[in-house]
């Protein structure tokens, strides 16, 4: 819905991690429905405060009335994006795709050169921010290896995402595996960024490239009988929100109507009976962050309802709190403070549960949590697989005891 249904009743303020804790964000009420109503066509935009917003969507997954007020924001931060100069920061994550393919490419001497001191100094004089450690990069990305495995009859592309793809290939492949052991057919296509890092950097023509590079690539497998899934929750997001309504991608409709998170199309298959899973004991307490951008999806929390099945596993949902890194936006350095304050009370709460590892759906949360936790931060698919191995270890040590 538009800004004329907002009612100020100011819950989307109260769910704001931003408002929290920097006084310089008006909160998503005024910077999004209360702004908008004096933001005319043809009117320069002057809101600087408006790229505080990290677009985590809590806002409009509170709102009782529909409200699409990050909606709101987004396209108020891409026209003082583009009426305004952007700094090196935001063109450098903007360009998340070729960064990635780049640094990959030269994994050894990328992850050596962003542990020297005078490149981080560098970097931060270009507007990085230093209190997390780049992510490391990997040569044997999820693109350089295998891309087709599995002959099952349910037939899956895998959108990996940058993450994945460039900096936990081998999550990225456990998951493929994971697949392709519950019957299905997996093709990873190339593919590029989803284009979040560019909307949320304020590039839009950047962003609509690369969604309608992937879009064609999508609809020809959907065409196919294929499902596309994700594990990346932004991702998902962009896939089944962005294209649609914020890029206009024609195919974007067809796009969201196939797309489906992976634990979620994990448990279709369960439920359909098509995959018959024997879940084995995993004795561990975990701490489950959800990612504001699973909240956004509105799917419910589909990795949640598998570790139920999960013999001795000890969950603890935690569902209150933004990690703060929100992608490229924490890894600049005017976002640092809020980005430092948001992780270290996301961490606490972690930390409170007693949990010996944390899981999170999203990359960028892992990555985060993990660094002020200093506990191991997981996927929830590493959670499944392990589950799944110790069944099957299980089942030979019954076999055995049988002879």
């Amino acid at each position: 819905m538009t800004f004329e249904h907002c009612v100020r009743c100011t819950i989307c303020v109260e769910n704001c991690p931003i408002f929290k804790i920097n006084p310089s964000f008006p909160g998503p009420k005024q910077s999004g429905p209360d702004a908008q109503r004096f933001r005319l066509d043809g009117e320069g935009s002057v809101d600087e405060w408006v790229r505080l917003c990290c677009q985590c969507k809590r806002c409009e997954v509170s709102c009782p009335y529909g409200v699409s007020v990050a909606d709101i924001i987004l396209n108020a931060q891409l026209k003082y994006s583009s009426e305004h100069f952007s700094p090196f920061a935001a063109h450098l994550f903007a360009n998340t795709n070729y960064l990635g393919m780049f640094a990959s490419f030269f994994a050894p001497i990328t992850n050596r050169l962003t542990r020297l001191s005078p490149v981080k100094n560098i970097l931060s004089l270009l507007g990085l921010s230093n209190h997390l450690p780049l992510p490391q990069y990997r040569f044997l990305s999820m693109s350089r290896t295998r891309r087709n495995k599995g002959k099952g009859i349910k037939k899956v592309v895998f959108f990996t995402g940058c993450y994945l793809n460039y900096n936990d290939p081998d999550t990225g492949r456990g998951i493929r595996d994971l697949l392709v052991s519950l019957g299905c057919r997996v093709v990873i296509p190339q593919q590029m960024c989803c284009g979040l890092p560019s909307l949320g950097n304020g590039d839009r023509e950047m962003a609509q490239r690369f969604a309608k590079k992937n879009a064609a690539v999508l609809v020809d497998y959907i065409n196919k009988g294929y499902s596309v899934v994700y594990a990346c929750t932004s991702c998902g997001l962009t896939l089944v929100h962005d294209y649609p309504e914020i890029l206009k991608i024609p195919e974007g409709k067809r796009i969201a109507e196939n797309t489906y998170n992976v634990h979620e199309y994990i448990l279709g298959l369960i439920e359909e009976g098509y995959a018959q899973i024997r879940f084995g004991e995993v004795n561990k307490r975990i701490a489950y962050h959800i990612p504001c951008h699973l909240r956004a999806l509105g799917i419910g929390y589909p990795a949640a309802r598998l570790f139920e099945k999960i013999p001795s596993l000890k969950v603890h949902i935690l569902d209150d709190n933004c990690c703060g890194l929100s992608g490229s936006y924490g890894f600049k350095k005017k976002n640092q403070s809020s980005c430092v304050k948001l992780g270290e009370i996301a961490s606490n709460a972690i930390l409170e549960t007693g949990a010996e590892a944390l899981v999170s759906d999203c990359g960028a949360c892992r990555m985060q949590l993990g660094h002020f936790s200093s506990l191991p931060a997981l996927d929830p698919s590493q959670i499944i697989l392990e589950s799944l191995q110790n069944a099957a270890v299980q089942a030979q040590t019954n076999k055995r005891s049988l002879l």
